[in-house]
């Protein structure tokens, strides 16, 4: 997949946070806070619960003008950040500089998370290539492994560690994004459906579900499944030649429902961008990502897989 449009550093300001203790968390964050609070900047911070915690109680009485958010919840699906997170807070403060902290990787992020979770950090500097924003991404190298620390150092521009600030001389987004363009294997008890027609939509549903009931998804999971088929289904019909397969299986902890279709993904920021109040379709892959704890994508000339996960148990 190659991507243009990509900015050169300075355009905005997007740096990894390197740090290695919760004193060093603090230095470099809450600073940061506490000036963009005096120059009258809106200021976000979404990270995981336990430095979410820290956080607060760094900020003190600070905490209570920074809007603070579990980026355990809000941003499981790593796909859903952009859209549901940085450019929500972001458009409700239109003319004025924003100051957001956003964690998306940390330790306990799983091998299927991960590469998802890269191509977000890349896309962010495409998604506000155009916005007055600081996005500062904490990253902590003593417990992350070290091909995360050289991607970060990929996906960012700028480096700030705790005494010193520097450009990143191996700033290349768009190979982050090409790298973790990888293919997910459907395990070989998949159950598969062959959908052809805009008739077969409603088949492609009820096969959802059923097989949902069969693998133990939860009622209201399965009625998030019933909508992620149908747009899935929708979008390969009417973007990908007319013809998709649907896959349902589960692994240990999720139920996974895969779509493989003839179409070729171009868009890297398809499904993150917010739709308009004026938009009229075009949402598919945003609800998607929105209803997902994990979406996974695989495209090529030749055709795109995706793989949405269902946390089984929720």
């Amino acid at each position: 997949m190659t991507i243009t449009g990509f900015p050169p550093p300075g355009r905005f300001v997007h740096p990894a946070v390197f740090y290695a203790s919760e004193e060093e968390y603090l230095s470099l964050l809450v600073p940061f806070v506490v000036a963009g609070l005096e120059q009258g900047h809106p200021v976000a911070a979404s990270v995981p619960a336990r430095r979410l915690r820290l956080l607060r109680e760094g900020l003190g009485a600070a905490a209570e003008d920074v809007l603070l958010l579990d980026m355990e919840v809000e941003g499981r699906n790593p796909g859903r950040i952009i859209p549901g997170v940085l450019r929500r807070f972001a458009d409700r403060h239109p003319g004025e500089h924003v100051r957001i902290i956003g964690e998306p990787i940390w330790a306990g992020r799983t091998d299927a998370e991960y590469p998802a979770c890269a191509q977000h950090e890349a896309l962010i500097n495409l998604a506000f290539a155009d916005r007055d924003i600081t996005i500062a991404c904490p990253y902590d190298t003593a417990s992350l492994d070290e091909h995360v620390v050289a991607d970060a150092l990929a996906t960012h521009p700028l480096v700030w560690e705790t005494d010193r600030r520097y450009g990143s001389d191996h700033y290349a987004p768009d190979a982050v994004v090409d790298r973790y363009n990888q293919p997910f294997d459907v395990v070989p008890d998949a159950v598969t459906l062959e959908v052809t027609t805009s008739a077969g939509i409603r088949d492609a549903r009820r096969f959802a579900t059923g097989q949902a009931g069969r693998l133990g998804l939860s009622d209201d999971r399965t009625a998030d499944l019933a909508l992620i088929t149908t747009e899935l289904v929708v979008n390969s019909l009417r973007h990908a030649g007319g013809t998709c397969l649907l896959s349902i299986w589960r692994d240990d902890t999720h139920l996974v429902c895969t779509v493989r279709d003839d179409g070729h993904l171009a868009d890297p920021l398809a499904g993150r961008r917010p739709a308009a109040v004026d938009q009229d379709g075009g949402r598919g892959l945003l609800v998607v990502n929105q209803l997902a704890d994990l979406v996974r994508v695989h495209t090529t000339p030749k055709g795109t897989t995706t793989h949405v996960f269902l946390r089984m148990g929720d």
